[in-house]
């Protein structure tokens, strides 16, 4: 019993190790592609939230981000600027100002995946289909162990 355990956790430690550096690579690999944008990376995962979730507070675009309002409010200062967001008053309570994601933040978003998605397809390109197949498979079921844990149910 021992033994399984030991080997266990060295399987756990090899899966954690890969998992960590697969993140890293691909971290600088997008820090690469936005450098062709002018963007940074908070700036593209602000982009990336609003494209998920639509338009939201600065409040609760700083939340999903983990960054202090102060922040939140100078980045997207910054990409009012560059006209990939707009502040927008909410109809229903003039004093709530919504951020909106711009059809150029949009472009931004699909091109930047588009070139991430084309860096993974050339990387797996020698594996079978049934090896993407069963990555992608247990890839998933993985996210979606941690989302069940995150949200505590």
């Amino acid at each position: 019993m021992k033994r399984n355990n030991q080997l266990n956790e060295l399987l756990v430690a090899g899966v954690e190790k890969d998992l960590r550096f697969i993140d890293g690579i691909i971290r600088e690999k997008g820090r690469e592609i936005l450098k062709d944008f002018g963007i940074t990376p908070p700036q593209f995962i602000a982009l990336q939230w609003l494209n998920e979730e639509g338009d939201m507070t600065i409040g609760d675009l700083s939340t999903k981000m983990f960054l202090a309002f102060s922040t939140t409010t100078d980045l997207i200062d910054r990409m009012e600027k560059n006209c990939l967001v707009s502040r927008v008053r909410d109809p229903q309570d003039r004093r709530v100002v919504q951020v909106h994601l711009l059809e150029e933040g949009r472009r931004i978003i699909n091109e930047v995946i588009s070139r991430r998605q084309n860096y993974l397809s050339n990387l797996i390109s020698t594996f079978e289909v049934n090896e993407v197949t069963e990555l992608q498979r247990l890839l998933s079921k993985l996210h979606k162990e941690m989302k069940t844990e995150s949200s505590g149910n």
